[in-house]
């Protein structure tokens, strides 16, 4: 098995041990610390980690500066060790859109009793970073040149299918690398959008009010999280809400969408592929339109392909920008997308399909 090496980045001598400890138990990780952003900067170069892990409070230089000139002098994928608080959450938040993969809770209270809560999930995404590549979040720049491209003229198919009949709900599911993406894609929809979007990003509890409250401030669709039952309404993008699941439903003629408690029958959560089941339930497929964006695994996939296996009309995100192809990369290989666009297309086809 292939080595990965990896960076741990604390201030804390203790967090970095308990993390080495459980990278190197997990095997296959050659593990270095350091101290903080200084001392992370002056080893990256001599070390070139295939993964950093980063604190976000720290001396002389915290997380965040740290993080924007890795991404700038040599952009390696990095894995934000933060803690669940509000104040956290948007901090965390702004490190995904400014390049990091992904995020990883820090253990609070006593590191012995509590950093086996977040092993497990730790050297998972250790490892998914591991196989990311940054084409499109490698610092500020790469971002720039990536929204500046323009959208791929629309194919004799595509121009069909955006007169395939009226559409009712808008489905999207992302993972690894999904914020700082729905920061790109929702804001460039618009207000006149003509039907609801709901959005199942696979995010702890206490970091979706932050997402929604961020994403309302960009787009011109009103945001929401779901934390309780809401009409589906034209005009609206619905998150739903972290460490629980989304689903559609009906009232009456109706639809609704609600958070529900979930379901150990899927893996990851808000399940894309539970959300994407309720739908096809109670919503006609062919006035469906389903998105599957950057993550691990293959989350929503199944689902997403049953549907346009039903008439629905599915995109896939290209392999070229997306953090992580595995989601995508399994509706692609399904044969369950439509369409496999690059992120900077993806907006200018949903508002050419959904009118």
């Amino acid at each position: 098995m292939q080595t990965t090496s990896v960076l741990v980045v604390d201030d804390s001598a203790l967090m970095r041990r308990a993390i080495k400890n459980m990278l190197e138990k997990a095997g296959s990780f050659e593990v270095h610390t350091a101290r903080n952003g200084v001392d992370a900067l002056e080893q990256l170069s001599r070390i070139r980690p295939d993964v950093v892990t980063m604190d976000v409070n720290m001396p002389e230089m915290d997380g965040m500066s740290c993080l924007a000139q890795i991404m700038e002098l040599q952009p390696t994928p990095v894995v934000m060790v933060s803690s669940l608080t509000e104040s956290s959450a948007l901090i965390t938040l702004e490190a995904l859109q400014l390049g990091a993969v992904d995020y990883v809770p820090k253990p609070g209270g006593t590191v012995s009793l509590n950093i086996d809560e977040v092993a497990t999930e730790l050297v998972s995404k250790v490892r998914g970073a591991a196989t990311a590549h940054l084409t499109r979040t490698g610092g500020p720049r790469a971002r720039i040149r990536a929204r500046s491209r323009p959208a791929a003229a629309p194919t004799r198919a595509a121009r069909r299918d955006s007169a395939a009949g009226r559409v009712d709900l808008v489905l999207i599911g992302s993972s690894t690398g999904g914020p700082a993406l729905l920061s790109e894609i929702l804001p460039r929809l618009p207000a006149t959008l003509a039907a609801p979007v709901v959005v199942a990003q696979h995010i702890p509890a206490s970091f979706t009010a932050t997402l929604a409250r961020r994403l309302d401030e960009v787009c011109a669709l009103r945001v929401h999280e779901v934390n309780q039952i809401m009409a589906l309404l034209p005009g609206n993008i619905y998150i739903g809400r972290g460490s629980a699941d989304v689903v559609v439903a009906r009232r009456g003629t109706d639809l609704i969408v609600k958070s529900v408690p979930a379901s150990e029958e899927y893996r990851w959560h808000p399940s894309v592929d539970r959300l994407a089941a309720s739908a096809h339930r109670y919503c006609d497929p062919q006035r469906m339109v389903c998105v599957l964006l950057t993550g691990m695994g293959d989350d929503g996939a199944a689902e997403m392909a049953a549907v346009k296996e039903d008439g629905g009309r599915t995109i896939a995100e290209a392999e070229e920008t997306a953090v992580v192809w595995g989601m995508p990369g399994e509706l692609a290989r399904r044969g369950g997308a439509t369409a496999i666009l690059p992120s900077y297309a993806i907006a200018d086809r949903l508002i050419d399909w959904v009118r």
